[in-house]
């Protein structure tokens, strides 16, 4: 998927090139004239881009111009349209001129689908390393293996990377026009600025044996204690903060229907209008529990990318 019809960081273009990550040959060659993405796994995954306005342009080093030894093996993303592989690798950023250090939630909305799609990848492949240091079935330490798409121990007992599903759901009453409302709520375990709190959509993870859209009306009901009918899906994307992958709905629910919270998930929640949420997209102050002011969810998670489908009566 590419353009406003998907999510932020539902967009790539690289060939992922999967038959070459057992074919020790090949990457071997592959490297010496690689193009390698950079990513400090101690200053929060970070990144270089170049550009001050959109879109700022991602990094990539030729793998001769790494200024140290990376923390980890290099990890084949794939070829790019000119031929060229892509690797990444863990390891403090190179001081290169106009380049300044990002992270994903800062810019992949920025950033152009090639762009985003190499940030996502090699970020969602090296937190899954980070966390796989030693074998779940025989406890064991693992090695990286097929160009680090999977790890292997002792043994021989080969896993590969794994994402963990997470549904995220924009509630709304149904209503077109301005006076159309949705439900957000405001999580508890979010830090909170002096005068601001952050509303988003509500989210969880599908528990075994469930369905998404069954973890949709748990989670729903759990959380702020309504139902909900008419479950759309909408779209999806990776959230590599570790390791999720964000399915996206839009339901709808009834306005009078008593809010119930779950203090332990929420610590508030409430419907707001379209004529709101656009208030406050257009950097408009709308106050919310006294003299707060709402914020609503960063531009690149597919939270925001709900509220405007559901914004522009795609419900």
């Amino acid at each position: 998927m590419t353009g406003e019809t998907a999510p932020p960081l539902a967009r790539a273009t690289l060939d992922r090139a999967a038959h070459r990550r057992t074919d020790p040959d090949w990457l071997a060659e592959a490297w010496e004239r690689a193009r390698v993405l950079v990513l400090d796994s101690t200053d929060d995954g970070r990144a270089l881009v170049r550009g001050a306005t959109a879109p700022p342009e991602l990094v990539l080093i030729g793998s001769g111009e790494l200024p140290e030894v990376p923390r980890s093996v290099p990890m084949f993303l794939g070829v790019e349209p000119d031929g060229v592989p892509v690797f990444a690798v863990d390891a403090a950023l190179p001081e290169l001129p106009d380049a300044r250090p990002v992270n994903l939630r800062e810019v992949g909305h920025l950033l152009t689908d090639r762009d985003a799609g190499l940030f996502t990848t090699g970020l969602a492949l090296l937190n899954w390393h980070l966390r796989h240091r030693y074998s779940a079935a025989s406890g064991h330490s693992t090695q990286v293996d097929e160009a680090g798409w999977s790890r292997v121990d002792a043994m021989g007992q080969r896993m590969w990377p794994r994402t963990d599903p997470a549904m995220i759901v924009l509630i709304h009453d149904g209503v077109d026009g301005p006076d159309g409302r949705c439900l957000l709520g405001n999580n508890a375990t979010w830090a909170r600025s002096p005068g601001h709190r952050r509303y988003s959509c509500l989210a969880g993870y599908v528990e075994p044996g469930e369905s998404a859209e069954a973890a949709v009306l748990r989670e729903v009901r759990e959380e702020v204690g309504v139902g909900v009918e008419e479950i759309v899906y909408a779209g999806s994307q990776s959230w590599p903060f570790p390791g999720s992958l964000m399915l996206g709905f839009l339901a709808r629910a009834d306005v009078d229907e008593p809010i119930r919270v779950d203090p332990a998930e929420i610590a508030h929640a409430r419907w707001f209008t379209r004529r709101e949420i656009g208030t406050a997209l257009a950097g408009e102050p709308v106050l919310v529990d006294g003299d707060d002011r709402l914020v609503l969810p960063p531009p690149s998670s597919i939270a925001l990318f709900l509220v405007h489908r559901w914004l522009d009566g795609h419900c």
